[in-house]
């Protein structure tokens, strides 16, 4: 620790350093590093060596990458979280009853990242690894963001230069804000081509019993398999998934915040 810094200061460097590293896939170097987390060279090679240590990180060379450290870590997370446990049977009923993939995503800061995936019979043609980081403003990311704060969707667009699908459909900021109020009343999301080209969602929020919104689950499938009868019988299955989900999940007892009323 660097002279006159605080113990939790040098903590918080250290989770700047471990984010940085998340955030891109291939190895970087030092400098690279300490430029993205926005610290010395000097203080950015003291924490990769305390992280290297305790296997978190490891290097290669002249570059650094996540260790292996970090995977008992996230199968922790995942053994031990209630909602992915609570999660995991009913995504495989709705796999099932709609042949399409079903998946849970939780909000992580300003991102959303997967905890739990089911493939149906007609499968994505793309691999989403559990644990991956998507935007909060496309897709079922729209359904978490209706869950936030003014401020925090105001935050969320100053880090997004231009709202725009794959479909090549943009969005102005104020019509961002629209259609979270429409989630809101509507209490599910139709996503048309918004991440991947050829592809419709269908997401509806997950509340806890205080209703606060802990998650989002999501159908998705090629649009050949997405008819408009297709999608209504989807967005009843999905929002019944979410209420089960959102029974089963035995929370402990939350902080008192306002109820949210999305849907309800």
């Amino acid at each position: 620790m660097a002279p006159n810094e605080s113990p939790m200061r040098s903590l918080e460097r250290a989770f700047d350093v471990l984010a940085v590293l998340e955030q891109n896939i291939r190895p970087l170097r030092l400098t690279d590093i300490a430029q993205q987390a926005g610290l010395a060279v000097s203080t950015t090679q003291r924490i990769l060596n305390v992280l290297e240590g305790r296997g978190l990180v490891e290097r290669d060379d002249s570059t650094y990458q996540l260790g292996v450290g970090t995977v008992p870590m996230a199968h922790a997370f995942l053994r031990g979280n209630r909602l992915s446990a609570a999660a995991l049977p009913v995504l495989q009923e709705l796999a099932s009853a709609t042949g399409l993939t079903a998946s849970l995503f939780v909000r992580s800061g300003l991102s959303r990242v997967v905890v739990a995936r089911v493939e149906g019979e007609h499968p994505l043609r793309y691999a989403l690894p559990i644990g991956e980081r998507l935007p909060l403003h496309l897709g079922a990311g729209r359904v978490l963001a209706s869950g936030m704060t003014d401020e925090e969707v105001d935050e969320l667009l100053q880090t997004v230069d231009v709202i725009q699908m794959q479909s090549g459909l943009e969005l102005t900021p104020e019509e961002f804000k629209e259609s979270l109020q429409a989630i809101r009343e509507d209490g599910y999301l139709v996503a048309h081509s918004e991440r991947a080209v050829g592809i419709t969602s269908v997401s509806a929020p997950v509340f806890s019993a205080s209703g606060r919104m802990v998650g989002v689950v999501i159908v998705s499938g090629a649009d050949a398999h997405m008819t408009e009868e297709k999608i209504q019988q989807v967005v009843w299955e999905v929002r019944q998934a979410a209420q089960s989900i959102g029974q089963r999940h035995l929370s402990a007892p939350e902080p008192v915040q306002a109820r949210n009323t999305i849907g309800r």
